[in-house]
């Protein structure tokens, strides 16, 4: 393909990208995935090149754009090779119209960016949000150990014990040690989440909202499989994974709990009043994750940030129902807005008094109201939110 070829290319999986953002449609990976299949004639080259067009692109623009070609003609602004291939030429894009204007710049719609500046996540902070993720590898001790452990390339420690960074793209999934359950792909904030957990053998320990379980079998190695560890959460086909990534890794789960929205309690019950630790990695608008998705900031709404904030209400209601006496929750979200943050706990911990936050001494964060906050221009981290309750009685 040519490079004006590749830039067309760009240009009309952006048009279907855009087009999925405003209607709740597929993911930009899927989109992609999906136009190169469409796209046979387009080598690994040109995928590639085609891959670093529509991802320069999104992370140029801030509010959702009119179109593909607005959006590309955004990242011409930065990228002054790109604007001399709306040539006209044939497979390429056409000549600019005129009065034909870019996309608008910033780091994601108005409402939005107002709200992370109200949360102090602005300049350097807020350009991070938008540069690319390396890869964090967790360490399974269950199966490794730092001194045991044998990779093809060199890796470098983090702040988090057992955490390690590789560049970005890299194909660990190909690697044995992958393969054969001796590492997992965790970013480091997320490891320093299961951190904050503090889980311990013996311990009965609830993953109140697991997914596909990657934060499970985090706390699966640090129990040591000792302990009863429980996983729940109300999303089936996500929900389906843990099961073969438990085996996988030879974390022992001893219940896996597929549960009813607004039934949470109904369906937990067998351990309610009986958990030392229940984690809640409660759904949010993963502002703290832009690097991985960055079009997620303009599937966004008010609307929907409402609907968050009452489902992080909610889950933490049932937490605080799960608990033993002198039992501790910890909250998690990857966001970097107050309303799913500093203000969720605060709102908590006024309509429970008996309850108090804990500190935590973490080797990464800063705190935050009642928590501590990660952000990946001060900790290289994604973004989250982390806070720990207990109830002394």
């Amino acid at each position: 393909m040519t490079p004006a070829a590749r830039v067309q290319a760009a240009i009309e999986l952006l048009d279907l990208i855009i087009a999925a953002a405003r209607e709740n449609g597929p993911p930009a990976d899927r989109l992609l995935a999906e136009g190169f299949r469409q796209r046979r004639y387009a080598g690994s080259k040109d995928r590639r090149a085609i891959r670093e067009l529509v991802y320069g692109a999104i992370r140029a623009c801030g509010p959702v754009p009119e179109s593909g070609r607005a959006a590309m003609l955004r990242l011409a602004e930065l990228d002054a090779q790109i604007l001399p291939l709306f040539d006209g030429s044939q497979y390429g894009p056409s000549l600019l119209a005129p009065g034909e204007q870019p996309a608008r710049g910033g780091i994601a719609p108005e409402w939005l960016e107002r709200a992370l500046a109200e949360a102090g996540i602005a300049g350097e902070e807020a350009q991070a949000l938008l540069t690319r993720a390396p890869l964090d590898i967790r360490i399974n001790t269950l199966k490794a150990s730092a001194e045991t452990l044998d990779l093809p390339e060199e890796a470098e420690a983090l702040a988090v014990p057992g955490a390690l960074r590789l560049k970005e793209g890299t194909q660990v999934e190909q690697w044995d040690a992958f393969q054969g359950g001796r590492i997992a792909v965790q970013d480091c904030g997320s490891q320093l989440a299961c951190l904050a957990v503090g889980a311990e053998p013996g311990e009965t320990v609830i993953d109140l909202c697991a997914g596909a379980g990657g934060k499970t079998l985090a706390l699966a190695a640090a129990m040591e499989n000792r302990g009863i560890l429980v996983a729940s959460d109300t999303d089936r086909a996500r929900f389906s994974r843990l099961a073969p990534r438990a085996q996988q890794a030879g974390a022992e789960v001893a219940d896996a709990v597929l549960i009813d929205p607004g039934k949470e309690l109904e369906g937990l019950s067998e351990w309610a009043g009986k958990a030392d630790a229940v984690l809640v990695d409660a759904p949010c608008s993963g502002t703290g994750t832009w690097r991985r998705n960055p079009e997620a900031r303009w599937r966004l709404t008010p609307a929907q940030l409402e609907r968050y904030t009452a489902a992080q209400a909610h889950l933490l209601d049932i937490a605080a129902a799960l608990v033993k006496p002198e039992g501790r929750v910890i909250y998690v979200t990857c966001s970097l807005l107050n309303a799913e943050g500093p203000d969720r706990i605060e709102a908590f911990l006024g309509a429970n008094p008996q309850w108090k936050a804990q500190p935590m001494a973490l080797p990464l964060g800063r705190e935050c109201g009642s928590g501590l906050r990660l952000t990946p221009h001060h900790d290289g981290t994604d973004g989250f939110f982390i806070a720990r309750l207990s109830r002394p009685w």
